[in-house]
């Protein structure tokens, strides 16, 4: 029997669920119904689904229907991918209502929300995914070979550098995200991502968390500091913005358009604003100490205006080291095709034992987002998972503690002292 599910929040993320759904999955998995604020958005959702996916339209409910869909729908399971501050109305209302729950991450952006999730699952006996696709992007997935086969001995130190660039970093502050309240952040909303892949790499979880962060670029205070001088507020309409290369046109991308520029006359949300305007609450330059259970430490930056995207990790271990570069193509979030999120233009992983010589480990690349990894993680979801000896599936445990690291950093900004991961939530 198929699987149903329905999906809530038919934002630009969404369309990598239901297209998956609907083009790759229709053998197990069925697509029951749309859930969104905005019916100008889930009217082109449909529309996607009918002209590019060959799909029949489904039904659409508005937010405050969701409890009316799931009990008409009775899906299996629900995909959450609203904005972050309200992931887990959504997660603790499904699962109280019967189903299992898909989550894009952030899981949630606060330690009481991620609170009320845990106690969520343990009270409704529902099972929570987080949808970490950097897990099973193939060089990803290698780092964590590498050391589940100790060539590196026990792991000591991380240091990871993020980089966004000056396309898709500056997008975070164009959109709801530069509201702190909305997404928690970057070292929630982004770094989650980041935070993961070290908790996965290390079989560990945080332990103490330190951070310090600034908006040091982005927003009005900071362009005038650099002696701008002119100013608007959105794309659309300025003749200002003609003329700044970190504004976004909604009318070139149809996706764009059709998901927003359309839509915005229902919610007034605007998906151009600019970067350099008031009230961006989030950082953009940050760097966070780390502790691990395991006594690993962890230095991490992400600062969002780079001109290049990608990162780099240096893990140092008992019997030698590894560093690891990868250079990620430009990408703005809904403004081209899913495939192009997280691909690569150069890959290195280098693997230095403390007696021996150096070598580059082999990295099998496959088709689709990050590496090929988004089609594994999706069959791994919504199809018939093969074995997987490096367990790259995500469980609420898995999202909380990405998460806490960021949340942890985000009091620890506020305070200037460390904090005590275990002192946030309890599970």
């Amino acid at each position: 029997m198929k699987k149903k599910y329905a999906l809530i929040g038919t934002g630009g993320r969404a369309i990598f669920f239901y297209g998956a759904l609907a083009k790759d999955f229709s053998e197990t998995s069925r697509l029951v119904a749309f859930c969104d604020t905005n019916q100008t958005r889930m009217d082109y959702a449909n529309k996607l689904l009918r002209d590019r996916f060959n799909h029949p339209e489904v039904p659409t409910y508005k937010s405050h229907e969701f409890e009316k869909m799931i009990l008409r729908e009775q899906p299996d399971a629900v995909i959450v991918t609203t904005i972050d501050r309200t992931h887990h109305t959504y997660i603790v209302k499904a699962m109280e209502l019967g189903c299992d729950v898909i989550s894009e991450k952030p899981m949630t952006v606060d330690q009481e929300k991620c609170q009320e999730i845990l106690d969520a699952v343990k009270r409704t006996g529902k099972q929570l995914r987080v949808t970490f696709n950097y897990r099973y992007a193939p060089h990803n997935t290698k780092i964590r070979e590498l050391i589940m086969n100790r060539a590196i001995g026990d792991v000591h130190s991380v240091h990871f550098e993020w980089l966004l660039n000056t396309e898709h970093g500056a997008d975070y502050f164009r959109r709801w995200h530069r509201d702190k309240r909305n997404s928690g952040g970057l070292l929630v909303h982004k770094s989650t991502h980041h935070f993961d892949l070290v908790n996965f790499w290390l079989g560990s979880r945080p332990q103490t968390v330190y951070a310090q962060g600034s908006l040091m670029f982005y927003g009005k205070e900071n362009a005038e500091k650099r002696g701008v001088t002119e100013f608007y507020s959105r794309t659309r309409g300025s003749g200002i913005a003609k003329n700044d290369p970190f504004a976004l046109d909604l009318e070139k991308s149809p996706q764009l358009k059709g998901l927003y520029a359309d839509a915005e006359h229902e919610d007034g949300y605007y998906r151009d604003q600019s970067v350099f305007g008031d009230g961006i609450s989030i950082e953009d330059t940050m760097g966070v100490l780390v502790r691990y259970k395991n006594k690993a430490i962890m230095t991490y930056s992400l600062n969002c205006y780079m001109p290049w995207e990608g990162f780099q990790v240096n893990i140092n271990g008992s019997k030698g080291r590894i560093e690891m570069k990868i250079v990620e193509k430009s990408y703005v979030n809904s403004g081209g095709k899913k495939e192009d999120e997280g691909a690569l233009q150069t890959k290195s992983i280098k693997v230095i034992p403390m007696f021996g010589e150096a070598y580059e480990a082999d990295i099998v690349e496959g088709a689709g987002g990050h590496g090929g990894g988004d089609p594994v993680m999706l069959n791994d979801i919504f199809g018939v998972p093969a074995e997987d000896p490096y367990k790259r599936a995500a469980s609420h445990i898995d999202g909380a503690m990405s998460i806490l690291t960021g949340i942890a950093g985000n009091v620890s900004m506020s305070t200037g002292l460390p904090v005590n991961v275990d002192d946030l939530v309890k599970f």
